[in-house]
């Protein structure tokens, strides 16, 4: 192509962004100064703490002098530049997203009304700018609180009930844990917390989909991809499509068709790479770039998309068990270990690319697959995805309704299929998707609250005519969009969701079990007799790290477990009644903070391994479990919560447990569990022990083993150990290797320590001690930690039980909280510790008994 002409130049696609420049201020006080805005996007309880106006809520109990931002309107206002606009082009302002009730103004005339976050709105502006050169822009964002409460008082034929917040929540499209939450404070933001831009084009690329088909042996496949164009569309426009690997050109679009505004092809692509998920194989990802040529041969708008090549099947088939639920992506059926995704911060703009990678990144050594994105936060940014993506991380993806019953006025449904359709339309070229689901416990909120729902009725008018018209929302309204935008993907009505059954039945759907620390507190020794189909919430809560504590709790006096502020800053409604119990239920308690810290840790590791490793160990039994999804991967503030890794991505001692469970390989064993509360100690009980191997590897491995029965108390073997060479492991299942008997009571207590190895190499241990651990003597355990460079190596001369090494920022441990017996020493990695470094400081249970 030769030099792009001034004509083609002056048409060319042009994006400015609107970013700096800004000033705010409260909307009712017009003799107050305007504040500056560093920059957007942003939210105003950020802007007024960069202005020295606001204490940082996310320290001691200042969440409750920032209430009165969320209860006020505030104003935002810029100047810019009118741009070169050429004759007949198109002037819009693209806002991707405003918080929430929005009135938008332009030198003083209305332009946009917007009442919904999740929703990008577009406003073409070419016969607004007026001969200004200067305009004025103001974005003015009314309380979404008092909005939504407005809203309910003008609805009084809906019900409005749900689990937390302040139920005026479901009548506004905003993420619902700004109204707080049991793991978040009440921050009721407002802002411009998505770029914003104004455009010139004459004609530009409005969407780009991509509709892959792979062939029956996954080695070849066709894209169908088809370019929908805004703005003076004419017969000389032309489109080219190219597809790259790795910068080199490997298909390039052929007979474009031109049908009004849409132009589609279809490409050929031979010996393609798949895209598998973590653990599975490689995440090849393809370069799809979508040109628009102008009349003269020149590229005026480029769009660029990645691909992977890869097919998902929700699998739900009857069977012995009920009926299956779990994931195969092309052709290979994957366990989903993983977590569940809540926002990382409070204020959404403060959350960089690079922090939503680093949080993705947490989950690739811990040996998850699947993430699910929570109903009640927002439909997340592109880096987030792209790291999914990149990473072989699955998508869970609900759609933005949590644990409520929402309203259905004709408005409202508008409005949610409008952004039901662009959020799909957005995501849907990721390999990452592996499903949308409607809602976040929403089938919940109509049986606890005795909702209508009527399962034999399907006629979908009727449905907005009970006192659970969301119904039509989540089986009616969004299927629609789904087959529409987007028909490769499954589609599942709600989490939890059981075919139209209870939302709580184990042999269907996914479930939410929360009879562990929830519901009716079951030992969490027996989590995966308590599990079904697919696992999609459960969890156990535990202490943040200390350093992180110490970033809230501003007085020294009150660094202790019960503390005013310690309690203000862990939202779970009777969290101090439940962490007592599961406590003084299977440990000696302490007083001392950080002492108490590593028992709440140890009870949340215990626990989800308990959980894990069952259900795991089900994936064999003909697809059982077809995955877990711990309640919650992360935090939005610094917490006491159910996350895993806190506010500032600290691994919490349940992270490496987790991890091992789900390696490519892990060994299990276990005794027979026996209910301590209510088993007459003097009568003798034979209790029985099993063994088994899991294997995600996708062929047959040979595995030796070993099993050793430690006495606690002396460390010395009580009986010789079990040893078994040339086992061979099901690829993609479980083995189950033997099972034995041991008196319980006329044998001393020991630990059943189980270990693996493929070709010599040690490749998994698993430990099971006896229960509840209270009754246990941990004194002199002889625990040896030796730093050898960037190594430490770890022995015991007796048992040990969650040694726990200290988290350091920018450091980071191959493993921890880990289980020791003597004579077999273990080697920890450290990455991040400079030379002259103090060590990492440990502990483990018991380490107070010395």
């Amino acid at each position: 192509m030769g030099e792009m002409s001034s004509d083609d130049m002056a048409h060319a696609f042009t994006d400015i962004p609107l970013l700096t420049g800004w000033s705010f201020r409260q909307t009712d006080k017009t003799d107050d100064e305007w504040l500056p805005v560093k920059t957007l996007p942003s939210t105003v309880h950020q802007d007024l703490i960069d202005n020295k106006k606001l204490e940082d809520p996310f320290i001691g109990f200042n969440e409750i002098k920032a209430e009165w931002v969320g209860t006020k309107s505030w104003t935002y206002r810029t100047t810019f530049e009118t741009p070169s606009i050429p004759s007949g082009a198109n002037v819009v302002l693209a806002f991707d997203g405003l918080d929430t009730f929005a009135h938008v103004r332009l030198n003083g005339k209305t332009i946009l009304r917007s009442d919904n976050m999740f929703l990008p709105y577009r406003v073409d502006v070419s016969h607004s700018l007026g001969s200004n050169k200067t305009q004025i822009l103001e974005v003015e964002f009314d309380s979404a609180l008092l909005k939504a409460r407005e809203i309910r008082a003008q609805h009084p034929e809906h019900k409005f009930v749900g689990f937390n917040g302040d139920p005026a929540r479901m009548g506004v499209r905003k993420a619902q844990y700004h109204w707080s939450w049991d793991w978040g404070p009440f921050l009721m933001c407002a802002g411009i917390w998505r770029p914003l831009t104004i455009q010139v084009y004459t004609a530009r690329i409005a969407d780009v989909r991509i509709d892959q088909v792979l062939t029956k042996d996954y080695r070849n496949a066709s894209a169908n991809v088809a370019v929908e164009l805004e703005g003076q569309i004419h017969v000389a426009l032309d489109v080219e499509v190219s597809v790259s690997l790795n910068g080199k050109q490997v298909a390039k679009s052929w007979g474009i068709a031109r049908h009004n505004n849409t132009r589609t092809c279809n490409l050929q692509l031979q010996d393609i790479e798949l895209w598998m998920p973590n653990g599975y194989g490689r995440q090849t990802l393809y370069d799809v770039e979508v040109k628009l040529v102008s009349e003269g041969g020149h590229v005026i708008h480029t769009v660029s998309k990645r691909i992977g090549f890869r097919n998902v099947e929700l699998v739900q088939q009857p069977d012995k068990h009920g009926k299956s639920f779990y994931f195969r992506i092309n052709g290979v059926d994957i366990f989903c270990g993983g977590s569940c995704w809540i926002p990382s911060d409070s204020f959404l703009t403060n959350v960089t690319p690079a922090r939503l990678r680093s949080w993705i990144e947490l989950m690739v050594p811990a040996n998850q697959t699947m993430i699910r994105v929570w109903g009640g936060g927002i439909y997340e940014e592109d880096a987030f995805y792209d790291a999914c993506d990149e990473l072989g991380i699955l998508v869970w993806q609900d759609f933005m309704f949590g644990c409520g019953n929402y309203p259905t006025w004709p408005a409202m449904l508008k409005s949610i299929e409008a952004e039901a359709a662009a959020n799909v339309r957005r995501l849907r070229h990721r390999p990452c998707l592996a499903i949308f689901a409607g809602n976040n416990e929403d089938y919940q909120v109509q049986e606890q609250c005795g909702l209508t729902y009527n399962y034999d009725d399907q006629n979908e008018q009727n449905w907005l005519k009970t006192d659970f018209p969301a119904r039509y929302i989540y089986e009616s309204l969004l299927p629609r969009v789904m087959s529409k935008e987007l028909p490769s993907v499954p589609y599942h009505p709600g989490s939890p969701w059981g075919d139209g059954k209870i939302s709580s039945d184990p042999t269907v759907g996914d479930m939410h079990q929360w009879n562990v620390w929830h519901g009716t507190q079951e030992k969490y020794q027996i989590f995966d007799s308590l599990g079904g189909r697919f696992n999609s919430e459960f969890g156990m809560e535990a202490f943040p790290h200390i350093a992180t504590i110490k970033s809230f709790v501003e007085n020294e006096e009150d660094l202790y477990p019960q503390s005013y502020v310690m309690d203000f800053h862990n939202k779970a409604d009777g969290h101090e009644r439940r962490i007592a119990t599961y406590l003084v239920e299977n440990v000696r308690t302490a007083t001392s903070l950080e002492a108490y810290i590593h028992l709440t840790q140890l009870i949340q590791c215990e626990a989800l391994m308990f959980g894990y490793r069952g259900w795991r160990k089900q994936w064999g039994d003909e697809r059982h479990c077809g995955g877990a999804l711990v309640w919650q991967l992360n935090d939005c503030w610094p917490v006491t919560s159910w996350s895993i890794c806190d506010y500032y991505l600290r691994r919490k001692p349940a992270y490496y447990a987790m991890a091992r469970v789900l390696a490519p390989l892990a060994i299990g064993v276990r005794r027979e569990h026996h209910d301590w509360s209510v088993t007459h100690a003097r009568e003798p009980q034979t209790q029985g022990w099993e063994l088994w191997a899991v294997s995600s590897v996708l062929e047959d491995q040979v595995v030796d083993i070993e099993l050793r029965f430690v006495s606690v108390k002396f460390g010395k073997d009580i009986r010789d150990k079990i040893t078994k060479r040339r086992i061979k492991l099901t690829a993609n299942g479980t083995t189950n290797i033997m099972t034995g008997y041991v008196d319980n009571f006329k044998d001393e207590p020991h630990v059943l320590a189980a270990r693996m190895w493929v070709d010599g190499k040690l490749v998994a241990r698993d430990t099971d001690w006896p229960q509840p651990l209270k009754y246990l003597p941990f004194p002199e355990r002889g625990v040896k930690v030796e730093v050898k460079e960037d190594a430490m190596h770890v022995s015991a001369q007796r048992p040990v039980k969650c040694l726990v090494f200290e988290e350091r920022q920018g450091c980071h441990l191959t493993d921890s909280a880990i289980d020791v017996v003597p004579g077999d020493d273990q080697v920890i990695t450290v990455r991040g510790l400079q030379k002259g470094d103090k060590p990492l400081g440990w502990t483990y249970l018991g380490a107070g008994e010395q």
